[in-house]
């Protein structure tokens, strides 16, 4: 969506045309879709120790690089798949990161075959709706501390609470756009 003169948006997504573009159509926009929701959490992972623009900007080698982000596909990896990826220029070549997709994959499968799925659990810990935040953008809370120590107890791995609270925003699962912000009361 193209703003206008009197718009703004959070100060973040300035300085690049692929965060503006990233900003203004997905970031904290509510996302329901488990697979969505799983690939984003993937991606946040991805993301410890970097800055986002480098995940964006690869963002579409990682979908390539994990088909399309299918958890079925990506849990029955083998170790051939983990040294295709380690030798993917276009990823992220982390060996604890790609051994943790995998894994993560195996963790969705299995709590969706449990009767949870991703997507109920984690709007389930919200009250089902996004909350906004008011003040100073935190970098975790103490919700994003609870739902790292539950992902973990189903098995997933990279989900720390700064990393889950990353992975919050990105899904609007909390309304992080600051106040003034065009898209705060659009998603």
């Amino acid at each position: 969506m193209p703003r206008t003169a009197a718009q703004h948006r959070c100060s973040w997504a300035d300085s690049d045309p692929l965060l503006r573009e990233y900003h203004d159509t997905e970031w904290g926009v509510p996302e329901r879709d488990g697979r969505a929701m799983w690939e984003a959490l993937v991606l946040d992972g991805f993301q410890a120790g970097l800055s986002w623009i480098t995940i964006l900007r690869k963002r579409d080698a990682f979908r390539e690089e994990f088909r399309g982000f299918d958890p079925s596909v990506v849990a029955g990896f083998t170790e051939k798949d983990i040294s295709r990826a380690l030798a993917n220029p276009g990823i992220v070549r982390s060996r604890a990161k790609i051994e943790a997709t995998i894994s993560n994959a195996r963790a969705y499968l299995k709590m969706d075959a449990d009767g949870e799925a991703l997507s109920t659990f984690a709007w389930s810990l919200v009250g089902d709706s996004s909350a906004k935040i008011r003040g100073d953008v935190p970098a975790k809370t103490p919700l994003s501390e609870s739902i790292s120590i539950a992902l973990k107890k189903r098995g997933y791995q990279f989900v720390g609470p700064t990393t889950v609270y990353a992975w919050m925003q990105a899904v609007g699962l909390v309304n992080d756009h600051v106040a003034g912000c065009f898209r705060r009361n659009e998603v």
